[in-house]
């Protein structure tokens, strides 16, 4: 940063003396990576939180009831954008992500003092839900105002380069997570952790709030609103300007389906979702999963800033539209490749003796319950229920109406069990009858219930996963920098944040919960991936033949 703190820019509205560039973007990238660090110990903790707080539901539904909660948060990331933004719009930029930081931080330290489902019952996921709310809120105001207040205190030439850094501030907000959960998890045993030790991450966010907001403090106005706004220039009504005429709300359409469609999907499959695929469907220890994604976690940090520089010379267009365009291509290949990296005696086994459910289709329902209240009582239904729970895939075979259902694991068939009509107790013992006679097929034709850590080649997983790492960081280390150069700074703030949070908070927060929800539906571990292929082509269709270069546009528009 040593370059960063070289420049200085001028005095604000009150008269101020000049700020240095170091300390802008110091204090943007800090808030805004401690933010990010209050909300990824959540999606990080996703296994922890569903039997914490969920434990009336079965193992698949309570998953994907947390994978859903994690994307609750993100759902109400817009409504924070439009809030914060049109603050920041009409009275500054400084006050409004004072207020998103105290509110992102103050929830988080909440939720690590929750009661759990075993202590107080359907309160305590109704309370967890209300701070998640409070989280994506305030999220959703916080990314614009730090973005936009660096880029308002940036030399053009500079631009993609001092933004960069903000966008650095997810790979150490990401990083300080992992850390203090692989610390945690260490220091107390899996048991400890487990039971409450999974607290000490949500409860450590009170420092972080307290030196964030220390830092924010000392923060003058950008001096490009200050301008318009000693001008009388600001906007009197930001909503009706940037959604209600067609030359601005072209644009909000424009950076949303030329760059964020593609952020929500990349960004969250290269650090979450691979999570979640590593640990459900491969079986890999939560501890080494953490422990590798630190690493490329640290080794994205200064690829924001690479990729951000490389921008200011070749433009925005051409990085983000490589990076989108690698992803697009790696996603199915990579995580092939991701499964005989991590767990090569799951990938022998799937292609030796490949599990197919021979059942009648009118037996059979979709299996996705996010509330656990489908019964899966059928013998089809509990059979599949049974696989997606052990994380295997499975394709379908029609059987004549009437037919029992039969699992094929290999040449070795496995009769399901109806449990229509039995009590509950009758039921759950039916089904832990066909769960216990597939696991021995499964074991017997070279299944494993956990990935071998003797067998696991982490040089190439951490290859895979950087390939991905790559493709993120060339897509968002420029992006704030073209976000920013697309609208006009009296509407900028507001404009530009809630595509952004629509793509990231609606694509990329619901991407771990509907790929999961599209693998227990459909039975296949690659299913999922469906979901980000089809955002991303998305935008590299329409960056190609519609987004213009910004690079070095003026601000002051």
């Amino acid at each position: 940063m040593a370059e960063i703190a070289a420049a200085a820019v001028g005095v604000d509205d009150k008269g101020h003396a000049p700020t240095s560039m170091g300390v802008v973007v110091a204090a943007s990238s800090a808030g805004t990576a401690f933010e990010w660090y209050d909300f990824f110990i959540f999606g990080s903790l996703t296994q922890v939180i569903s039997k914490t707080f969920f434990a009336g539901l079965n193992e698949t539904a309570g998953y994907i009831a947390a994978l859903a909660l994690f994307g609750v948060g993100f759902a109400f990331r817009p409504i924070g954008a439009l809030v914060f933004g049109r603050i920041g719009d009409q009275l500054g930029r400084k006050g409004a992500f004072l207020v998103t930081v105290t509110l992102m931080g103050g929830s988080t330290f909440a939720i690590g003092l929750l009661p759990t489902f075993a202590q107080i019952g359907m309160a305590s996921p109704i309370l967890l839900i209300l701070l998640r709310v409070v989280q994506g809120f305030a999220l959703g105001g916080e990314y614009g105002g730090a973005v936009v207040y660096v880029a308002e205190h940036s030399r053009a030439e500079r631009r993609g380069w001092n933004t960069s850094w903000v966008q650095t501030s997810a790979a150490f907000g990401l990083f300080g997570a992992l850390g203090v959960i692989w610390l945690s998890r260490n220091l107390l045993g899996e048991a400890t952790f487990t039971a409450w030790g999974w607290r000490i991450p949500f409860l450590v966010s009170m420092g972080l709030l307290a030196i964030s907001v220390w830092m924010r403090l000392k923060l003058h106005e950008s001096p490009a609103f200050s301008r318009i706004k000693e001008a009388g220039q600001a906007s009197e009504a930001p909503y009706a300007e940037a959604f209600g005429q067609w030359r601005n709300l072209k644009l909000v359409l424009l950076a949303f389906f030329a760059m964020m469609s593609a952020q929500g999907a990349v960004w969250y499959t290269s650090f979450f979702y691979i999570q979640v695929f590593m640990e459900k469907f491969l079986k890999v220890d939560p501890a080494t999963i953490n422990l590798v994604i630190m690493v490329v976690v640290a080794a994205s940090a200064p690829l924001y800033v690479l990729f951000g520089r490389v921008s200011d010379r070749l433009g925005r267009k051409p990085v983000m539209l490589a990076g989108m365009t690698l992803a697009l291509v790696f996603f199915f290949p990579g995580f092939r490749a991701l499964e005989r990296a991590a767990n090569p005696a799951l990938a022998v086994a799937s292609a030796r003796n490949t599990v197919v459910v021979v059942a009648d289709p009118a037996d059979c329902a979709l299996q996705f319950d996010p509330v656990g209240k489908a019964s899966f009582v059928s013998a089809c239904d509990i059979a599949k229920s049974a696989l997606a729970n052990a994380g295997v895939s499975y394709t379908n075979q029609a059987a004549p109406a009437g037919s029992p259902a039969v699992v094929r694991v290999g040449k070795v068939e496995v009769a399901s069990a109806s449990a229509k009509g039995l009590a509950k107790d009758q039921a759950k013992a039916v089904r832990g009858a066909v769960e216990g006679r597939l696991k021995a097929a499964l074991k017997a034709a070279g299944y494993p219930s956990k990935a071998d850590p003797a067998q696991m080649n982490l040089p190439l997983m951490l290859a895979i996963l950087m390939v991905f790492v790559v493709a993120a960081t060339a897509l968002f280390g420029p992006l704030a920098a073209c976000l920013i150069e697309l609208f006009p700074t009296r509407i900028r703030y507001t404009a530009m944040s809630l595509p952004y949070n629509i793509g990231t908070g609606w694509i990329g927060g619901f991407l771990p919960f509907s790929a999961f929800a599209i693998v227990a539906a459909t039975g296949n571990i690659y299913a999922g991936l469906w979901y980000p292929v089809v955002f991303t082509a998305i935008s590299v269709v329409v960056m190609l033949f519609l987004l213009p270069e910004t690079r070095g546009r003026p601000l002051d528009a």
